[in-house]
């Protein structure tokens, strides 16, 4: 294995994790009480004092950030450093209007950078492997994680982004790419198109890193049996640092937490109480370890189960599984964090009533995205060229919001089903869970 597997952190006993977690939690906390006006305001609202945190026991006397904080927050509200000692930021895509915005300093990307190095040796990389990046550079996490990681372990590193296909397979071809890095609907496009093109005998493939997307077991298979590798699941949040949060080892059964960075919670999303081991709840994050934009008790809004079960690479950091919904409304939707509000303000800007909905289908391993939206009398009675102007028209105006696209189909006012209770706006087919 390379270098960055780290049998002394990785495979530690649970007593030294738990130490290592007590005196960062502690540490942690101070740091963010002093440096952090908007989150010591909610731990005095509590009224809950640093000292007061002596170890991990101590967790739940403090107060959650949620996503709706983060925001409220923006741009530098959350930041425990001087700007001056930051050196990257990274982003979410937009929800409603307003992005959330992550700060890094080399400190942070240097252990954001090891985690992902782990998350490639646990998928059997090495310093001898061709590492081939295709999840997106820029504002997303994917890109510069995968690429921070390669980078650390010492391997090969093809900084390739997303899209581009034909570049994608060429260079996949020629020179010899064994790790490939993206999302798990793009990893299924590419295996389509390699076998289509007869190449299936040309690529070197070993392993898939595959994430920022939710995707099911039978995706998984049709993957690993197209390109004839092991596909593993990588799971992490802006907010959070990015992936490298948790990873895949070889026994495909649930993503290994880096405790030695991070405390994991599972609680339940209506009463917020912790939950034991092996319920089922949402998964909330602490950060331990961070300088820039340490986080404490974050709401993911993923729902998961965490386990400390033995596992068969050795490693005993505790795993999650797979996200098994969600504790919002909230989609992803081709790698992108897609909220109704966000389609409901595009529509009311427009003129629409509030009536719509969601439709997510997956196609040939590829997620489509269709919004059913009611119109008016007035507009029912336009032409069918009118119409289809319309239609264009809030095509342009969700793919602005959203970034990605979404067909768009205009039905006859009052025919989507009213509900007595909260509205159905999203019908989900995929299957993911």
């Amino acid at each position: 294995m390379g270098h960055y597997f780290q049998p002394e952190i990785e495979c530690a006993s649970q007593e030294q994790i738990r130490a290592w977690q007590d005196e960062r939690l502690v540490k942690t906390v101070k740091h963010v009480y002093d440096n952090v006006p908007y989150y010591r305001n909610l731990m005095d609202q509590k009224g809950v004092l640093p000292g007061d945190i002596k170890s991990v026991d101590d967790l739940h006397k403090l107060p959650f950030l949620t996503k709706d904080d983060l925001r409220d927050a923006y741009p530098y509200g959350l930041l425990a450093m001087p700007l001056t000692d930051c050196v990257r930021i990274q982003s979410t895509s937009g929800t409603t209007g307003r992005r959330v915005v992550a700060f890094y300093t080399q400190h942070d990307i240097d252990l954001w950078d090891e985690c992902c190095a782990r998350a490639i040796v646990a998928a059997g990389g090495t310093k001898d492997d061709v590492v081939h990046v295709s999840y997106g550079y820029g504002l997303f996490t994917g890109g510069p994680g995968l690429n921070g990681g390669s980078h650390k372990l010492g391997s090969l590193t093809l900084p390739m982004s997303s899209g581009n296909t034909e570049r994608q397979i060429q260079f996949m071809c020629d020179l010899g790419s064994t790790i490939l890095c993206c999302t798990p609907s793009y990893a299924a496009y590419l295996a389509e198109t390699i076998c289509e093109k007869g190449l299936r005998d040309k690529i070197k493939l070993k392993a898939g890193i595959f994430g920022a997307e939710a995707w099911s077991e039978e995706m998984r298979q049709d993957i690993q049996n197209k390109l004839g590798i092991k596909a593993y699941d990588i799971y992490g949040l802006t907010e959070i640092s990015g992936p490298g949060v948790s990873f895949e080892c070889s026994e495909q059964t649930g993503m290994h937490i880096n405790e030695d960075h991070f405390i994991a919670e599972i609680i339940d999303p209506n009463t917020g109480k912790v939950l034991p081991e092996g319920e089922k709840g949402e998964l909330v994050f602490t950060s331990i370890t961070k300088e820039a934009f340490p986080l404490l008790r974050y709401r993911t809004r993923d729902i998961c189960v965490l386990t400390r079960k033995k596992c068969s690479c050795g490693r005993t950091h505790i795993k999650m599984s797979k996200p098994m919904g969600r504790s919002d409304d909230m989609l992803i939707v081709k790698g992108v964090n897609v909220f109704p509000s966000q389609i409901e303000t595009v529509l009311l800007n427009k003129g629409y009533p509030a009536n719509y909905q969601i439709i997510v289908t997956r196609v040939n391993n590829s997620d489509k995205l269709d919004v059913q939206v009611e119109m008016t009398p007035e507009m029912f009675s336009d032409s069918l060229t009118q119409i289809s102007e319309r239609e264009k028209e809030l095509v342009g105006a969700l793919k602005a919001m959203l970034g990605i696209y979404a067909n768009v189909q205009l039905v006859e006012p009052k025919s989507i089903t009213r509900s007595e209770g909260k509205a159905v706006r999203i019908i989900d087919k995929r299957n993911l869970y």
